[in-house]
């Protein structure tokens, strides 16, 4: 990927955790091609000290004793400024056999020895992190995560309209190609989402029907913000086999940040699981280039346009809201529904889009009946627009 000049907010947060008292390992966590590799690269050149740069992203995952070489070259670096440890970047940590045990052996003998390294991990499956950091290194790892690119950082660094933004969604590696469609869509098709099925996903864990996971997929990037019973997918797909594979393989397609499938939202015991999903794609991108037309097709498509927008709302909230406290769903009841609700420890929000014009809202109506606490917002139309509401901090909004 080009090295931009524009500068995330994850380099200077990786930075300041390295002047932190506590020497901890750094995790920067995010989908491919969002610029992971190029925030470290822009740490890399402010880190004062030497830099050691390994990439574990290869056909043949690498073994553990690839990454104990990597640190032993670490330690021997030369260090021009001897008062700076050295710095030691491995990208895509995850695809390392027993990587997580390695690196514990690894850390805690480097913290009683001389020079300490720092050290930075990256990579991009949430499913495979997670489990060697909860496994092994608790208490030993600050997790930075790197979301797909929103409207405001596209918009600054690359000039991009709303509608742009919208349509071609939220990788820089790609924006350059978006003077010719075809290219652009052959890129997103060839190295983001075929890469990411076949050497990502297939990696994660063994894959029983892998035609079937790619078949949901492009399933789902053609039915994107819209609900769809199992027994439904079932009817439309190949080979499904039954509805615990198809939760199972968007589970996985999640930890890849491709696919999302909200609950239903029910509180209290009446809250259930195995509820119809609601598909939601993390990046826009995914949706246009397998979409068959362009950007002004699309566009005059009012009703495809009006699940882009809503699709976008989705992707927004997940990509900024990652945690155990705060929770994304949908609501429907007997025809009414509610577009996405977020509950959080003290707060919850019911969330309506409406890329049209001005209309009525049952279901937010209804919804706040039920639920009288609720904190009910319209983006949009009426509402708060769309412009506004992907451009601010939807932290200080909502919680």
């Amino acid at each position: 990927m080009i090295d931009y000049p524009f500068q995330r907010q994850v380099v200077a947060d990786v930075l300041n955790g390295f002047n932190l008292r506590k020497n901890l390992l750094h995790i920067i966590s995010g989908p491919r091609q969002v610029g992971k590799t190029v925030a470290a690269r822009q740490i890399a050149k402010q880190w004062p000290g030497t830099v050691v740069f390994a990439s574990a992203d290869s056909p043949l995952p690498p073994e553990s004793e690839w990454l104990r070489a990597q640190w032993g070259r670490a330690l021997r670096a030369n260090n021009k400024n001897r008062s700076e440890p050295p710095l030691l970047i491995i990208d895509e940590v995850q695809k390392i056999r027993g990587w997580s045990e390695e690196i514990k052996s690894l850390w805690d003998q480097n913290q009683i020895e001389k020079p300490k390294l720092k050290v930075l991990l990256l990579g991009s499956s949430s499913l495979l992190l997670q489990k060697g950091l909860t496994e092994s290194l608790a208490g030993r790892f600050f997790l930075h995560r790197c979301p797909h690119w929103e409207f405001s950082e596209m918009a600054e660094a690359f000039s991009f309209s709303l509608d742009q933004w919208l349509y071609f969604g939220g990788y820089p590696g790609a924006a350059e190609l978006c003077n010719n469609e075809a290219q652009w869509a052959a890129y997103i098709t060839d190295s983001l989402i075929e890469t990411v099925l076949t050497r990502d996903v297939m990696q994660m864990q063994t894959v029983a029907k892998p035609a079937l996971l790619r078949h949901l997929f492009f399933l789902a990037c053609g039915s994107p913000a819209q609900i769809l019973s199992y027994n439904k997918m079932l009817g439309q797909l190949h080979d499904a086999g039954n509805t615990t594979t198809l939760a199972h393989y968007i589970k996985l397609l999640e930890s890849a940040f491709l696919l999302s499938g909200l609950e239903l939202f029910k509180r209290g015991r009446l809250k259930r699981r195995g509820s119809s999903p609601k598909l939601v794609i993390w990046n826009n991108a995914l949706l246009s280039a397998l979409s068959g037309g362009d950007m002004t097709q699309n566009r005059n498509d009012f009703s495809w346009w009006g699940r882009l927008v809503e699709n976008a709302v989705g992707a927004y909230l997940l990509n900024s809201f990652t945690g155990p406290t705060i929770n994304l769903y949908y609501w429907r009841e007997r025809g009414l529904e509610v577009d996405f609700v977020i509950e959080t420890p003290r707060r919850l929000w019911a969330l309506e889009v409406k890329s049209g014009g001005v209309g009525k809202t049952p279901g937010l109506t209804r919804f706040c009946r039920l639920y009288p606490e609720t904190k009910p917002l319209i983006i949009g139309a009426e509402g708060m627009p769309l412009a506004d509401f992907f451009t601010c901090d939807l932290r200080n909004l909502l919680l």
